[in-house]
């Protein structure tokens, strides 16, 4: 059966679950009115994969979904002190940041997806803060700009089963962020509360200031304001040398307003802002590529949101969740030391005086119906999304006049979404998720772009999860999911001038990913003391991927006009995940060892590795508890293995590369302790040190292009009072 079939297949398969499911509810509805739990009681306590999963569906822990979800809460946050969002980032499995440790140089990549070469890699994950999608894309620039401070809890899910949910093309994933609310800091019984928080870092003398304001008006209504600011000068790697470019100053702040309406209602009003304004910032914010020069460059991200949710817990048939948000992601860049070249050619076009945007405005709506019987509970849940991104390029000669950069080119991109999902689960042991959601999408380029019509196209993204739990014990789960990705503006619509000639790439095929996985999952209860909790996870996954949108990697000098971005006919990732997670009175561990190879399969190459694709890796935590004391330490390190490809076994690119991810083995060690006194004069303080890097080693990540941070040292102090 070829692709086409089995995506036929999937799909007849998919809408079959689904109404029979919903058919079988329909006609049991009456059987009985008894309500059974979506989830068994958990013994014991609440370790990495028994926390709650919020985004894959109805709510349930992670160790009981049928697809890879890790969750990091805010103790986890705050124990790794972070200065940046990769340092949060990377404790999950399978989740890396590429690109460099500036703040203005990461995007993401999840099993393989995602490098920062590739322009339209961030178009195959998905990353939503409160429910709000982010996206930017710029050369030689990272894709997501924010503060660590402003989240309490990062969700990552993994592989291509989100888009149902999520939109279509997260070949990857996607990433949840979620923001503080007023209620994470006013204590039961009190009206409000102050936090003030400062970080301090050894490692470039790092400085975090941070103050929250919480305030609870009545019943009905509560706020929060709060603010940070963050700077650091260049950094200095394992060898003592300074990274160029490291050097930021940033602040952030978050506006939030949370109002009850009617009996369940909640309205929720925010205003999130992240602001970096440096002169003499290197030019490539993705590597040490000093010949690009320096220049100034002042990026701003802001996002507002209104939402209103209402579970109508007298209504089976509604749980109503609507949201509109706006998102601008800007970047002003002027004084580029270069810029005697602006407007030479196209190429040095990049020198110029600029303003780059993108802008989105974006609806959600979704609606969750339920049944229940005796020994069964069935949830459909369907929803629309519509997002209008207008993407902004302007770009000044020296005599401050407009003129065209083609590579970078305006435009608008339209797109809509239906979804519909239904979990069947029954006598609390088979879950069975069938889903599938359309998307039609309209890229319009800018009259700057002659030639170019608007490009048009729909995707559909079915998907059939199934989980079975023989006992408290023991589970198996299963999916396939089928996705496709639609071009980016970028991919379609960017031309050169310069000695190497491409022309837009209006014959773009969209990217299919067709995705197996399987496992098993494993719990213990009372395994070493009473009380005590572990769980073991292995996920196995294959994508099969079609048409792979790549940048055509055999453009010559010359006048020839080639086709700027072309499909890769076939490549594949496949690999495998086992998570494991341990939590008693005294001790607490968890580990994660992730194998992920990826293939170039089209018939003009000869099934090289994808350079996208991180070595393997072992992450290990062991910590320990004193609760009569407050105190938690531990202990968090990474191995990670070499490239597979022996020809990349480099700390430095062979001769002639274009491509600086070249990375050899390395295991890096960090120690941290968190002391939150909750009684006693010196309740309301909390403590936070820890030391990066213990034995200074000298290392770089594979999919980052300079070397990482040396030995840090690092200290947060805060103090919270309420009323």
């Amino acid at each position: 059966m070829g692709l086409v079939g089995r995506n036929r297949a999937l799909l007849c398969g998919t809408a079959l679950a689904i109404f029979a499911n919903v058919g079988m509810v329909q006609a049991q509805e009456d059987a009985s009115t008894e309500q059974v739990t979506a989830e068994s009681q958990k013994k014991g306590r609440v370790t990495q994969l028994q926390r709650l999963v919020l985004g894959a569906g109805q709510e349930k822990v992670a160790i009981d979904t049928p697809q890879a979800v890790s969750v990091l809460e805010q103790e986890d946050i705050d124990s790794a002190q972070p200065s940046t969002v990769a340092d949060v980032i990377r404790k999950i499995p399978g989740v890396n940041v590429t690109g460099s440790d500036r703040v203005l140089g990461q995007s993401f990549n999840i099993r393989g997806v995602g490098a920062p070469e590739n322009s339209g890699d961030q178009g195959r994950i998905i990353v939503n803060v409160d429910g709000v999608q982010k996206f930017y894309e710029q050369y030689r620039l990272g894709s997501f700009f924010s503060d660590p401070e402003l989240f309490k809890r990062v969700e990552v899910l993994r592989g291509p089963a989100s888009s149902t949910l999520y939109g279509s093309g997260a070949l990857g994933g996607v990433v949840n962020f979620t923001t503080k609310d007023a209620s994470d800091f006013i204590a039961e019984g009190d009206r409000g509360a102050l936090k003030l928080k400062s970080t301090l870092e050894s490692n470039g003398k790092g400085v975090l200031g941070s103050a929250t304001l919480a305030q609870r008006m009545g019943e009905n209504a509560e706020f929060l304001l709060m603010g940070n600011w963050r700077q650091a000068d260049v950094y200095e790697s394992g060898n003592g040398s300074e990274i160029i470019g490291t050097n930021f100053r940033a602040w952030s702040g978050l506006a939030k307003g949370t109002f009850k309406v009617g009996d369940e209602g909640t309205l929720r009003l925010s205003y999130q802002r992240w602001d970096s304004d440096l002169d003499d910032q290197q030019l490539s914010q993705t590597s040490t590529a000093t010949f690009f020069g320096l220049v100034d460059r002042h990026v701003v991200d802001q996002t507002a949101i209104a939402s209103y949710e209402n579970p109508f817990s007298d209504n089976d048939m509604l749980d109503l969740k609507v949201a509109l948000s706006y998102s601008d992601t800007s970047n002003k860049q002027r004084d580029a030391d270069l810029r005697d070249y602006c407007g030479s050619t196209s190429s040095f076009n990049v020198l110029c005086d600029s303003d780059y945007a993108y802008k989105t405005l974006q609806f959600n709506a979704q609606n969750t119906m339920e049944w229940r019987g005796a020994n069964w509970e069935n949830f459909l849940t369907y929803g629309a999304q519509i997002a209008h991104q207008s993407r902004v390029a302007s770009i000044y000669d020296n005599s401050g006049d407009p003129i065209d950069l083609s590579f970078h080119p305006e435009g608008t991109d339209l797109k809509a979404g239906f979804f519909v999902q239904n979990e069947f689960i029954w006598n609390d042991r088979l879950t069975l998720i069938p889903g599938v959601r359309f998307d039609w999408h309209e890229l319009t380029p800018e009259d700057a772009i002659s030639g170019s019509d608007s490009f048009t196209d729909t995707a559909i993204s079915p998907k059939l999860a199934a989980h079975y739990k023989f006992n408290d014990t023991i589970a198996v789960f299963g999916s396939i999911a089928h996705t496709e990705r639609f071009p980016t503006i970028d991919e379609v619509f960017s031309t050169s001038g310069s000695s190497a000639t491409f022309l837009p790439s209006l014959d773009l095929k969209k990217e299919l990913s067709t995705n197996y996985e399987a496992g098993f999952a494993l719990s213990g209860y009372d395994m070493l003391q009473t009380g005590d909790s572990g769980q073991l996870k292995f996920t196995g996954f294959y994508n099969d991927i079609t048409d792979l949108i790549a940048f055509n990697r055999f453009l010559v000098p010359g006048p020839n006009n080639i086709q700027g971005y072309e499909n890769i006919s076939s490549a594949e990732i496949y690999g495998f995940e086992i998570e494991t997670a341990y939590d008693s009175d005294y001790v607490f561990a968890n580990a994660a060892y992730t194998y992920t190879v990826g293939r170039d399969l089209s018939s003009n190459r000869t099934e090289e590795y994808l350079t996208s694709v991180a070595p393997h890796e072992l992450k290990l935590t062991l910590g320990g508890k004193l609760p009569q004391h407050d105190l938690r330490f531990g202990w968090n390190a990474r191995f990670v293995a070499g490239p597979l490809n022996s020809a990349r076994d480099y700390e430095v690119p062979p001769p002639g590369s274009t491509v600086t991810r070249y990375s050899s083995a390395f295991d890096v060690h960090d120690i941290f302790l968190s002391w939150t006194p909750k009684e006693g004069a010196a309740r309301g303080w909390e403590v936070q040190a820890g030391i990066d890097n213990v034995f200074n080693r000298p290392y770089k990540e594979f999919l980052m292009n300079d070397p990482a941070k040396g030995r840090t040292f690092k200290l947060s102090l805060s103090k919270q009072i309420g009323w």
